[in-house]
């Protein structure tokens, strides 16, 4: 008797069809360059050395594409709005914060559908976190 699998096919996820964690290290590591010069940006980040920002969104990031649920297991659910919502996230910010993901993004070479999946997603991502249209 043969068995027929349910469910589609199962193949790497996103996260080990990007290089896994070594790729969101270098993703990370590079957009906080940016973020580290920007005058928008970097007040949004309290801690006086960015390590502990770099590392929420390198978990953040791993979990959402498949890799270990470590985000989860140490901060709980994501609520992305809910942890932004104290910082005014106008356009400004969120075009500035696009702009140091897409230099990062860039940086790692990625073949083109693997670049418009993660970008696409950084993009809704960046919109969704707008909380005001004030300066």
């Amino acid at each position: 008797m043969t068995t027929i699998p349910v469910g589609p096919p199962q193949g790497p996820s996103f996260f080990e069809q990007l290089g896994g964690h070594a790729t969101f290290v270098r993703l990370v590591d590079a957009f906080y360059r940016g973020v580290a010069g920007d005058p928008v940006l970097r007040p949004m980040y309290p801690e006086e050395d960015l390590g502990p920002a770099k590392e929420r969104l390198t978990l953040f990031l791993e979990q959402y594409w498949g890799g270990p649920t470590t985000y989860s297991e140490q901060r709980g659910h994501p609520r992305l709005r809910m942890r932004h919502n104290p910082f005014r996230v106008n356009p400004d910010a969120r075009d500035r914060w696009l702009a140091h993901m897409r230099v990062a993004v860039d940086e790692l070479a990625l073949p083109p559908l693997l670049d418009e999946t993660l970008w696409s997603y950084l993009e809704r991502a960046a919109f969704a976190m707008v909380n005001t249209f004030e300066e």
